[in-house]
């Protein structure tokens, strides 16, 4: 598994990770005390601000996660991911890709988020 691979399993995890003080132990070991997080719906910064976005996800669309659906692209400092959002036992009505930037130590410093498939 490529690290580019693993960051983004990683990723992908602590959204889907329902327990709050898992999930900012999750979040401080991918990302920097200073992440941003931008995507159509949401314009934060720092690790609590990416938690309460998680959060209410979660609090939106209970019980379903977040899949990868295709391979990790990535380069220099760059990653980047395809995803779907749905319960485990139906297709996913939602699907996007984000893209992550890395800092030096290869935790992410940025990630932009889009979306490409939501409900009416």
């Amino acid at each position: 598994m490529s690290d580019y691979q693993q960051l983004a399993t990683s990723y992908l995890d602590l959204w889907n990770e329902t327990d709050p003080q898992r999930r900012g132990e999750l979040i401080r070991a991918v990302c920097r005390d200073d992440v941003s997080y931008v995507d159509p719906l949401a314009d934060v910064h720092g690790t609590q601000a990416l938690a309460d976005v998680v959060a209410a996800a979660q609090q939106q669309f209970p019980g379903w996660r977040f899949r990868q659906t295709g391979p990790v692209d990535g380069h220099h400092a760059q990653v980047r991911f395809t995803w779907d959002l749905g319960p485990d036992d139906a297709s996913a009505p939602v699907g996007g890709f984000d893209v992550l930037v890395l800092d030096g130590d290869g935790r992410v410093r940025h990630v932009y988020g889009f979306l490409d498939r939501v409900p009416a």
